[in-house]
């Protein structure tokens, strides 16, 4: 049996502020610190030994990992940071406040921007140029889908993650709410109409147990 545990970083300032945030780089708060902190607690007492972590570009989650590793001794592991797994690009919503949105458009339509399969918020006028992106070119989205970001995070699925799984060694994945929801809609087989019901809270572990050919054998939260 190999194990996944995957787990959304711990809370940020635009998460306590209701802010879109997306691909923009905010710190954790104090709240956010200890969220990871009794995230990492509770994976050491499970024993769980990991061969690699796996998480986004963007500091809240890279801190919130680091935190994790720190608490279960493991801080040696393989470390595999990727584009793929940042958090779904808000667009021109970035910045903005989600109630004074909703009271300018309406619950119904923020609803649809920031939950629904397909639904693609408001672009920007030009990508962000931002450096640590330099290496890929074209990457940097306008806005996106949570379709769109499903489709940029499955390669590393496919490419990065599932392998090392299929040959018996243990994964860690700390990205963000939106990658993790497109990677449970993957693993789970959630239908596209069904997958505004999920949601990842900030800081809360999930593992998977799977058996040799990654069907799942066991889910849950640990708490």
């Amino acid at each position: 049996m190999v194990k996944l545990v995957i787990m959304r970083h711990g809370e940020s300032e635009a998460n306590r502020d209701r802010i879109f945030t997306g691909w923009t780089d905010v710190p954790l708060t104090e709240k956010g610190i200890q969220q990871a902190h009794d995230a990492g607690r509770l994976i050491a007492e499970t024993g769980l030994v990991f061969h690699d972590l796996h998480t986004s570009m963007l500091y809240r989650a890279i801190k919130t990992a680091h935190i994790v590793l720190e608490e279960t001794k493991q801080l040696y592991i393989p470390e595999h940071k990727s584009w793929r797994l940042n958090e779904r690009h808000y667009g021109a919503l970035r910045g903005q406040n989600k109630d004074q949105v909703k009271a300018e458009v309406g619950e119904a339509q923020v609803k649809l921007w920031r939950r629904s399969f397909k639904v693609v918020p408001p672009l920007l006028a030009q990508p962000d140029y931002d450096p640590k992106y330099a290496n890929w070119q074209g990457i940097v989205p306008r806005g996106e889908s949570l379709e769109m970001a499903y489709k940029r995070l499955m390669p590393y699925w496919q490419d990065q993650i599932a392998p090392r799984l299929l040959a018996g060694h243990n994964q860690l994945v700390v990205a963000h709410g939106s990658t993790l929801r497109a990677l449970i809609k993957y693993l789970d087989q959630i239908s596209d109409d069904q997958i505004d019901k999920v949601e990842v809270p900030n800081g809360k572990p999930i593992l998977y147990e799977f058996d040799a050919w990654l069907h799942i054998l066991n889910k849950h939260y640990l708490d």
